[in-house]
């Protein structure tokens, strides 16, 4: 008794020095933090090392296997679900007994739960954030074959990304994971969620104060919604013409666009070979994200990395750099000359915790700058000028 059997991911810490042998909720250690969490079913406590900061979270053994089993699944398909690191087992203890599995994820950079967008007995300004970010994550882990089984507010966490709110999925005890899902299963998944959302919304009614009738109940309906339109366009079936090749270029675009990478394009022949039906196999939703890294190794979330690739190519626009050499030498100086020597002022002046977030907040800006004058603003004066205005970010209510 005391040490329990631990499973790790490389270039994590062993977690050896944790007091194993009590419950978490008893746990001493300088090790432990106080971090920015939803609410639990289940004990859950932050621990502090080098490599970053971990979630604790204890569970009976047959789900603590099924959550870390599917979490290291699910990171194969979409950067939206927590990070498994580890699974530990104390064998010391009945099986179904709450602490005999422990699953170790890394903490969410940046994030917090979704109380902190509360605006009176709802989300204000905030709702269509919300709805596209739930629904964008539901439609991300459908396309992976994963049945959630208990979608809710308080089993994500968020955090801001750009002038968007990006959801990544942190509890997965209840869910499944399927080669793809039946549409009675995302329906069902569905009904989950519009039944779980709308108690949550209730409850902040009543916190608030208000009544009933006051509550956002209909949130469920409309993340359905969003849902529906976005797994409707990412799931089309063209039929065209051989002559008509250019739409595939197309299809491609607007998913991209969308933010999913493209694993694959089936192309079938009908109509005795005159015309081809295309099936495009949808990747998970990290196009400007993995070109971001692959061009400047910058890790950013998508819609900051759409921003990021957006300000590299006006740069490269500007100084003239097309070739391939050129683009290459031009990034090198983008990093160097402007991006990195920013984000460094901003770690100093800036009053977030996300330097990426801060230098999406200070494009937007000078972009709107640029508007207001009817012409191009200098990086550098647009700079100064964000931090001189108290560093204006987002508005939400601008349909970002």
């Amino acid at each position: 008794m005391g040490t329990p059997k631990l499973q790790v991911r490389p270039n994590h810490p062993d977690f050896l020095d944790l007091p194993w042998e009590l419950p978490v909720d008893d746990w001493e250690s300088e090790r432990l933090v106080s971090m920015p969490a939803g609410v639990h079913r289940h004990p859950v406590v932050f621990a502090a090392y080098d490599e970053g900061v971990y979630a604790i979270k204890e569970l009976p053994l047959r789900l603590a296997v099924t959550e870390y089993r599917i979490l290291r699944s699910l990171r194969e398909h979409t950067q939206r679900s927590a990070e498994p690191v580890g699974l530990a087992e104390r064998d010391w203890l009945d099986p179904q007994e709450e602490g005999a599995g422990v699953v170790i994820t890394r903490y969410v950079d940046h994030s917090f739960p979704y109380r902190r967008l509360v605006s009176g007995a709802g989300f204000g300004a905030r709702r269509k954030q919300m709805l596209d970010a739930l629904a964008g994550l539901l439609v991300e882990l459908h396309m992976a074959g994963c049945y959630w089984g208990d979608c809710s507010l308080s089993n994500v966490l968020y955090r801001f990304d750009a002038g968007e709110i990006e959801a990544i999925m942190v509890d997965a005890e209840t869910s499944e994971l399927h080669d793809s899902l039946s549409d009675g299963q995302r329906l069902a998944d569905i009904e989950v969620m519009k039944i779980n959302v709308a108690g949550e919304m209730g409850d902040i009614a009543a916190e608030m104060g208000e009544d009933i009738d006051a509550a956002d109940i209909e949130l469920g309906s409309d993340i359905e919604g969003r849902y529906e339109a976005l797994w409707a366009e990412l799931n089309e079936e063209l039929v065209i013409t051989r002559d008509d090749n250019y739409r595939i270029r197309q299809r491609i675009s607007r998913i991209n666009e969308l933010g999913f990478a493209v694993d694959d394009v089936e192309i079938t022949p009908v109509d005795g070979g005159s015309r081809v039906k295309l099936l495009t196999h949808v990747g998970g939703r990290t196009y400007n994200s993995d070109n971001l890294r692959q061009r400047t190794g910058i890790e950013a979330s998508e819609n900051q990395a759409e921003l990021l690739l957006s300000d590299l190519n006006y740069y490269l626009a500007k100084h003239g750099d097309v070739t391939a050499t050129g683009k290459s030498v031009g990034t090198f100086k983008w990093l160097n000359g402007q991006f990195e020597p920013m984000v460094a002022r901003i770690r100093e002046v800036w009053p977030g915790d996300d330097p990426i977030q801060g230098y999406s907040d200070y494009l937007n800006f000078r972009m709107a700058k640029a508007s207001e004058r009817g012409q191009d603003v200098d990086s550098f004066e647009a700079f100064e000028e964000w931090i001189a205005s108290g560093f204006p970010g987002f508005d939400p209510n601008d349909g970002h």
